[in-house]
């Protein structure tokens, strides 16, 4: 079982610290994709989390299941209108079942990344297209590595500047991997160090992933609105369907 960086201490402020991400202009879009792919079928989410898509989404009428490593997240989930109503499997989303198929499985906010090796995303490709019953998409939301943003030599990217809150991202950059450094200043002084490994992956790879897992690419942009995907893209939003 990979460890669980999403524990009691992250679960009770990760709505508080993730704001920006539950806000209307955010949410819609993503519900309005997931919802269009769904059409009459289930959907599946990897990583549920406290509920920030799944719950609008439930409420689209489509029916929807979550798989999440993290009971603290899910116990806020539950605690929220129509929560309770949501089934989750608590275990690893690389490998955890679920005994039925959905007609989309989603993995939203870089969380692919939080598999920290090949193998597990590879895993993770395969038991996706195990959920999906045929013709059914796979919709990974993820940052584009932002590698030609370093200097010749140096391996740390400030990805936030603000009072009260810093980030750096300090990439490996023979291993694939990076560690999301977040420095928060609490409002009675106390300072709050958090750092979350993950595993960078490139848009080419996820499509081979998909390959390996019976999938093929069917449309790729650069955010829910569809926006046309871009060398200069920061991140991707992919669909890949079943055969």
């Amino acid at each position: 079982m990979p460890e669980d960086h999403f524990g009691e201490a992250v679960a009770a402020r990760y709505d508080e610290t993730s704001a920006a991400m539950f806000a209307p202009e955010v949410v819609e879009p993503a519900v309005d994709l997931l919802a269009e792919l769904a059409g009459d079928g289930a959907a599946l989410e990897l990583a549920i989390g406290t509920g920030r898509i799944a719950l609008p989404l439930a409420r689209r009428g489509v029916p929807v299941h979550g798989i999440d490593l993290s009971e603290a997240m899910v116990a806020r989930l539950r605690a929220k209108p129509g929560g309770a109503e949501i089934p989750v499997a608590i275990g690893d989303f690389a490998t955890t079942r679920v005994a039925r198929t959905f007609a989309v499985v989603y993995l939203v906010f870089n969380t692919i990344g939080n598999l920290t090796t090949q193998d597990a995303q590879v895993a993770c490709f395969e038991n996706t297209a195990a959920h999906l019953r045929p013709g059914g998409c796979f919709v990974i939301e993820v940052g584009v590595p932002q590698l030609q943003r370093l200097p010749p030599g140096e391996t740390v990217h400030a990805f936030e500047l603000r009072a009260g809150k810093l980030g750096f991202d300090e990439y490996d950059v023979v291993g694939q991997g990076l560690v999301s450094h977040h420095y928060e200043l609490e409002s009675d002084g106390r300072a709050r160090v958090t750092s979350v490994p993950f595993r960078y992956v490139w848009p080419a790879e996820l499509d081979l992933m998909a390959r390996i897992a019976g999938m093929r690419l069917r449309d790729r942009w650069a955010g829910w609105r569809r926006e046309p995907f871009a060398a200069d893209s920061e991140r991707h939003v992919s669909v890949w369907q079943k055969a």
